[in-house]
Protein backbone atom coordinates (compact mmCIF):
# COMPACT_ATOMS: atom_id res chain seq x y z
CA UNK A 1 0.00 0.00 0.00
CA UNK A 2 1.28 3.46 -0.93
CA UNK A 3 0.25 6.38 1.26
CA UNK A 4 0.88 10.06 0.57
CA UNK A 5 1.04 12.45 3.53
CA UNK A 6 1.10 16.17 2.79
CA UNK A 7 2.56 18.36 5.52
CA UNK A 8 4.71 15.40 6.54
CA UNK A 9 7.29 17.46 8.45
CA UNK A 10 4.68 19.13 10.63
CA UNK A 11 3.54 18.33 14.14
CA UNK A 12 0.77 15.88 13.28
CA UNK A 13 2.22 14.83 9.92
CA UNK A 14 5.56 13.63 11.28
CA UNK A 15 3.91 11.56 14.02
CA UNK A 16 1.49 10.08 11.50
CA UNK A 17 4.29 9.05 9.13
CA UNK A 18 6.14 7.33 11.98
CA UNK A 19 3.02 5.38 12.86
CA UNK A 20 2.20 4.39 9.28
CA UNK A 21 5.66 3.01 8.45
CA UNK A 22 5.39 0.58 11.35
CA UNK A 23 3.21 -1.45 8.98
CA UNK A 24 5.60 -3.46 6.83
CA UNK A 25 3.07 -3.50 3.99
CA UNK A 26 3.01 0.30 3.72
CA UNK A 27 5.28 2.77 1.96
CA UNK A 28 4.82 6.44 2.88
CA UNK A 29 5.70 9.39 0.69
CA UNK A 30 5.81 12.61 2.66
CA UNK A 31 5.55 16.02 1.02
CA UNK A 32 6.48 19.29 2.69
CA UNK A 33 7.64 22.70 1.57
CA UNK A 34 8.71 23.85 5.07
CA UNK A 35 6.51 26.95 5.33
CA UNK A 36 4.40 28.21 8.22
CA UNK A 37 5.08 29.23 11.82
CA UNK A 38 7.39 26.31 12.67
CA UNK A 39 11.07 27.08 11.94
CA UNK A 40 12.58 24.78 9.27
CA UNK A 41 15.14 23.55 11.82
CA UNK A 42 12.38 22.18 14.07
CA UNK A 43 10.55 20.66 11.10
CA UNK A 44 13.73 18.88 10.03
CA UNK A 45 14.15 17.62 13.58
CA UNK A 46 10.58 16.28 13.44
CA UNK A 47 11.72 13.86 10.73
CA UNK A 48 14.75 12.51 12.59
CA UNK A 49 13.22 9.09 13.20
CA UNK A 50 12.21 8.81 9.55
CA UNK A 51 15.60 9.58 8.05
CA UNK A 52 16.88 6.65 6.02
CA UNK A 53 13.77 4.61 6.78
CA UNK A 54 13.34 2.11 3.92
CA UNK A 55 9.58 2.65 3.72
CA UNK A 56 9.61 6.47 3.82
CA UNK A 57 10.43 8.99 1.12
CA UNK A 58 10.44 12.76 1.68
CA UNK A 59 9.74 15.10 -1.22
CA UNK A 60 10.52 18.80 -0.76
CA UNK A 61 7.86 20.11 -3.13
CA UNK A 62 5.40 22.99 -3.28
CA UNK A 63 1.91 21.63 -3.84
CA UNK A 64 1.00 24.79 -5.75
CA UNK A 65 3.46 23.99 -8.52
CA UNK A 66 4.14 20.25 -8.23
CA UNK A 67 2.94 17.78 -10.85
CA UNK A 68 0.21 16.35 -8.66
CA UNK A 69 -1.00 13.68 -11.07
CA UNK A 70 2.53 12.28 -11.08
CA UNK A 71 2.66 12.60 -7.30
CA UNK A 72 -0.60 10.66 -6.91
CA UNK A 73 0.29 7.95 -9.39
CA UNK A 74 0.02 4.52 -7.71
CA UNK A 75 -1.05 6.13 -4.41
CA UNK A 76 -3.77 4.29 -2.49
CA UNK A 77 -4.50 6.73 0.35
CA UNK A 78 -3.91 10.47 0.73
CA UNK A 79 -3.69 12.20 4.10
CA UNK A 80 -3.94 15.91 3.27
CA UNK A 81 -2.54 17.63 6.36
CA UNK A 82 -0.64 20.46 4.65
CA UNK A 83 -1.90 24.00 5.06
CA UNK A 84 -1.37 27.35 6.73
CA UNK A 85 -2.34 27.02 10.41
CA UNK A 86 -3.19 29.56 13.08
CA UNK A 87 -6.15 31.77 13.92
CA UNK A 88 -4.50 34.96 15.11
CA UNK A 89 -2.27 35.42 12.04
CA UNK A 90 -5.03 34.94 9.46
CA UNK A 91 -6.38 38.49 9.48
CA UNK A 92 -5.72 41.43 7.15
CA UNK A 93 -2.85 41.27 4.68
CA UNK A 94 -1.76 37.92 6.14
CA UNK A 95 -4.89 36.26 4.71
CA UNK A 96 -3.35 35.62 1.27
CA UNK A 97 -1.22 32.59 2.25
CA UNK A 98 -4.29 31.03 3.90
CA UNK A 99 -6.24 31.27 0.66
CA UNK A 100 -3.27 29.91 -1.30
CA UNK A 101 -2.29 27.05 0.99
CA UNK A 102 -5.66 26.02 2.44
CA UNK A 103 -8.02 26.52 -0.49
CA UNK A 104 -6.05 26.55 -3.73
CA UNK A 105 -3.75 23.68 -2.77
CA UNK A 106 -6.72 21.57 -1.65
CA UNK A 107 -8.51 22.23 -4.94
CA UNK A 108 -5.39 21.27 -6.92
CA UNK A 109 -5.04 18.01 -5.00
CA UNK A 110 -8.71 17.13 -5.46
CA UNK A 111 -8.51 17.95 -9.16
CA UNK A 112 -5.59 15.54 -9.52
CA UNK A 113 -7.28 12.95 -7.29
CA UNK A 114 -10.39 12.76 -9.45
CA UNK A 115 -8.33 10.98 -12.11
CA UNK A 116 -6.82 8.41 -9.76
CA UNK A 117 -8.24 5.14 -8.34
CA UNK A 118 -7.72 6.24 -4.74
CA UNK A 119 -9.12 4.24 -1.86
CA UNK A 120 -9.35 7.23 0.50
CA UNK A 121 -8.66 10.98 0.50
CA UNK A 122 -8.49 12.12 4.14
CA UNK A 123 -8.81 15.88 4.60
CA UNK A 124 -7.57 17.44 7.85
CA UNK A 125 -9.94 20.13 9.09
CA UNK A 126 -10.32 21.81 12.46
CA UNK A 127 -12.71 22.51 15.31
CA UNK A 128 -12.42 26.17 14.27
CA UNK A 129 -15.12 25.54 11.65
CA UNK A 130 -17.71 25.28 14.45
CA UNK A 131 -17.15 28.75 15.88
CA UNK A 132 -18.36 29.41 19.43
CA UNK A 133 -20.79 26.76 20.66
CA UNK A 134 -22.13 25.68 24.02
CA UNK A 135 -21.70 22.07 25.11
CA UNK A 136 -20.54 19.16 22.97
CA UNK A 137 -20.51 19.66 19.22
CA UNK A 138 -21.38 16.82 16.86
CA UNK A 139 -20.39 16.82 13.22
CA UNK A 140 -23.83 17.96 12.09
CA UNK A 141 -23.69 21.12 14.23
CA UNK A 142 -24.05 24.39 12.30
CA UNK A 143 -20.70 25.69 11.05
CA UNK A 144 -19.99 29.36 11.83
CA UNK A 145 -16.22 29.94 11.93
CA UNK A 146 -15.03 33.06 13.74
CA UNK A 147 -11.73 33.52 11.92
CA UNK A 148 -10.44 33.74 8.37
CA UNK A 149 -8.39 30.60 9.12
CA UNK A 150 -11.51 28.66 10.06
CA UNK A 151 -13.26 29.96 6.97
CA UNK A 152 -10.50 28.64 4.68
CA UNK A 153 -10.58 25.21 6.30
CA UNK A 154 -14.35 25.12 5.88
CA UNK A 155 -13.91 26.09 2.22
CA UNK A 156 -11.63 23.06 1.92
CA UNK A 157 -14.37 20.87 3.39
CA UNK A 158 -16.85 22.20 0.84
CA UNK A 159 -14.39 21.52 -1.98
CA UNK A 160 -14.05 17.94 -0.75
CA UNK A 161 -17.84 17.57 -0.80
CA UNK A 162 -18.06 18.97 -4.34
CA UNK A 163 -15.39 16.61 -5.68
CA UNK A 164 -16.94 13.62 -3.93
CA UNK A 165 -20.38 14.38 -5.36
CA UNK A 166 -19.18 15.25 -8.87
CA UNK A 167 -16.23 12.87 -9.34
CA UNK A 168 -16.59 10.26 -6.55
CA UNK A 169 -13.32 11.26 -4.91
CA UNK A 170 -13.39 9.05 -1.76
CA UNK A 171 -13.23 11.88 0.76
CA UNK A 172 -13.18 11.60 4.55
CA UNK A 173 -13.04 14.77 6.66
CA UNK A 174 -11.40 14.89 10.09
CA UNK A 175 -11.83 17.79 12.51
CA UNK A 176 -9.05 18.11 15.11
CA UNK A 177 -9.62 19.61 18.55
CA UNK A 178 -6.52 21.36 20.01
CA UNK A 179 -3.87 18.71 19.49
CA UNK A 180 -0.84 19.00 21.79
CA UNK A 181 2.27 17.09 22.78
CA UNK A 182 5.88 16.71 21.57
CA UNK A 183 6.59 18.69 18.35
CA UNK A 184 3.61 20.99 18.84
CA UNK A 185 4.00 24.19 16.80
CA UNK A 186 5.86 27.01 18.58
CA UNK A 187 2.95 29.42 18.06
CA UNK A 188 0.49 27.20 19.94
CA UNK A 189 -0.39 28.01 23.54
CA UNK A 190 1.11 25.04 25.41
CA UNK A 191 4.41 25.30 23.54
CA UNK A 192 4.61 29.03 24.29
CA UNK A 193 3.57 28.66 27.92
CA UNK A 194 6.04 25.88 28.67
CA UNK A 195 8.95 27.59 26.95
CA UNK A 196 8.18 30.92 28.63
CA UNK A 197 7.92 29.42 32.10
CA UNK A 198 11.11 27.39 31.65
CA UNK A 199 13.03 30.49 30.54
CA UNK A 200 11.51 32.72 33.25
CA UNK A 201 9.77 34.88 30.68
CA UNK A 202 6.37 36.43 31.24
CA UNK A 203 3.54 34.34 29.83
CA UNK A 204 1.25 36.31 27.56
CA UNK A 205 -2.31 35.06 28.05
CA UNK A 206 -5.05 36.37 25.79
CA UNK A 207 -8.33 36.55 27.67
CA UNK A 208 -9.12 35.81 31.31
CA UNK A 209 -7.91 32.20 31.24
CA UNK A 210 -11.40 30.83 31.84
CA UNK A 211 -11.75 29.77 28.21
CA UNK A 212 -11.76 25.99 27.92
CA UNK A 213 -10.56 23.55 25.28
CA UNK A 214 -10.96 19.91 24.42
CA UNK A 215 -7.27 18.95 24.49
CA UNK A 216 -6.22 16.01 22.31
CA UNK A 217 -2.86 14.37 22.98
CA UNK A 218 -0.90 13.65 19.82
CA UNK A 219 -0.77 9.86 20.33
CA UNK A 220 -4.56 9.70 20.64
CA UNK A 221 -4.95 11.83 17.52
CA UNK A 222 -2.61 9.55 15.56
CA UNK A 223 -4.41 6.44 16.78
CA UNK A 224 -7.61 7.82 15.26
CA UNK A 225 -5.97 8.89 12.01
CA UNK A 226 -4.04 5.69 11.43
CA UNK A 227 -7.13 3.56 12.11
CA UNK A 228 -8.63 4.98 8.91
CA UNK A 229 -6.28 2.89 6.78
CA UNK A 230 -8.09 -0.37 7.48
CA UNK A 231 -11.60 0.77 8.41
CA UNK A 232 -14.50 0.51 5.98
CA UNK A 233 -17.61 2.65 5.74
CA UNK A 234 -15.78 5.96 6.10
CA UNK A 235 -16.22 7.56 2.68
CA UNK A 236 -18.26 10.75 2.89
CA UNK A 237 -18.05 10.86 6.69
CA UNK A 238 -16.93 13.77 8.86
CA UNK A 239 -15.27 12.73 12.13
CA UNK A 240 -14.34 14.74 15.22
CA UNK A 241 -11.05 13.81 16.88
CA UNK A 242 -11.16 15.09 20.46
CA UNK A 243 -9.32 14.31 23.65
CA UNK A 244 -9.71 12.56 26.96
CA UNK A 245 -9.93 15.70 29.03
CA UNK A 246 -11.20 19.29 28.90
CA UNK A 247 -9.80 22.10 31.02
CA UNK A 248 -9.55 25.86 31.23
CA UNK A 249 -6.34 27.65 30.31
CA UNK A 250 -5.86 28.66 33.95
CA UNK A 251 -6.15 25.01 35.01
CA UNK A 252 -3.55 23.93 32.45
CA UNK A 253 -1.16 26.67 33.60
CA UNK A 254 -1.49 25.39 37.16
CA UNK A 255 -0.56 21.88 36.00
CA UNK A 256 2.46 23.23 34.06
CA UNK A 257 3.59 25.10 37.19
CA UNK A 258 3.37 21.90 39.23
CA UNK A 259 5.23 19.84 36.62
CA UNK A 260 8.02 22.37 36.11
CA UNK A 261 8.27 23.42 39.75
CA UNK A 262 8.19 27.06 38.64
CA UNK A 263 5.71 29.86 39.21
CA UNK A 264 4.46 31.55 36.07
CA UNK A 265 4.49 35.32 35.66
CA UNK A 266 1.35 35.99 33.64
CA UNK A 267 0.40 39.08 31.66
CA UNK A 268 -3.30 39.04 30.84
CA UNK A 269 -4.11 40.67 27.50
CA UNK A 270 -7.42 41.27 25.72
CA UNK A 271 -8.99 38.20 24.14
CA UNK A 272 -8.12 37.67 20.49
CA UNK A 273 -10.57 37.97 17.66
CA UNK A 274 -11.62 34.67 16.17
CA UNK A 275 -11.01 32.50 19.24
CA UNK A 276 -14.03 30.61 20.61
CA UNK A 277 -14.61 30.71 24.35
CA UNK A 278 -15.06 26.95 24.59
CA UNK A 279 -14.56 23.80 22.51
CA UNK A 280 -15.85 20.32 23.28
CA UNK A 281 -15.96 17.44 20.81
CA UNK A 282 -18.68 14.86 20.56
CA UNK A 283 -16.53 11.88 19.55
CA UNK A 284 -19.37 9.37 19.13
CA UNK A 285 -18.68 9.02 15.39
CA UNK A 286 -15.00 8.35 15.99
CA UNK A 287 -15.81 5.78 18.65
CA UNK A 288 -18.23 3.97 16.34
CA UNK A 289 -16.32 4.21 13.07
CA UNK A 290 -12.71 4.04 14.29
CA UNK A 291 -12.94 2.34 17.71
CA UNK A 292 -11.45 5.62 18.92
CA UNK A 293 -10.64 5.72 22.63
CA UNK A 294 -8.49 8.66 23.79
CA UNK A 295 -6.39 7.50 26.71
CA UNK A 296 -3.86 10.20 27.63
CA UNK A 297 -4.83 12.48 30.51
CA UNK A 298 -3.84 16.14 30.36
CA UNK A 299 -1.25 15.97 33.12
CA UNK A 300 0.51 13.01 31.49
CA UNK A 301 0.47 14.66 28.07
CA UNK A 302 1.80 17.97 29.41
CA UNK A 303 4.67 16.15 31.13
CA UNK A 304 5.66 14.68 27.75
CA UNK A 305 5.49 18.06 26.04
CA UNK A 306 7.59 19.65 28.78
CA UNK A 307 10.25 16.96 28.31
CA UNK A 308 10.24 17.60 24.55
CA UNK A 309 10.65 21.37 24.94
CA UNK A 310 13.47 20.95 27.45
CA UNK A 311 15.25 18.73 24.92
CA UNK A 312 14.46 20.78 21.81
CA UNK A 313 15.75 24.02 23.32
CA UNK A 314 18.33 22.53 25.70
CA UNK A 315 16.56 24.03 28.72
Amino acid sequence: MNILVTGAAGFIGSHLCEKLVQNEQVHVTGVDTFIGPTPPSLKKANLTRLENHPRFTLLHENLLTADLERLLDHVDIVYHLAGMPGVRSSWGKDFDPYVTNNIQVTQRLLEAAKNQPLQKFIYASTSSVYGDKQGKVAEDTSLTPLSPYGLTKLAGEHLCYVYRKSFAVPVITVRFFTVYGPRQRPDMAFHRFIRQILTDDTITLYGDGHQSRDFTYIDDCIAGLSAMVDKDGLIGKTINIGGKERATINETLAIIEQLTGKKAAIEYLPALRGEPKHTWADISNAQTLLDYDPRVALREGLACEIAYIRSAYAL
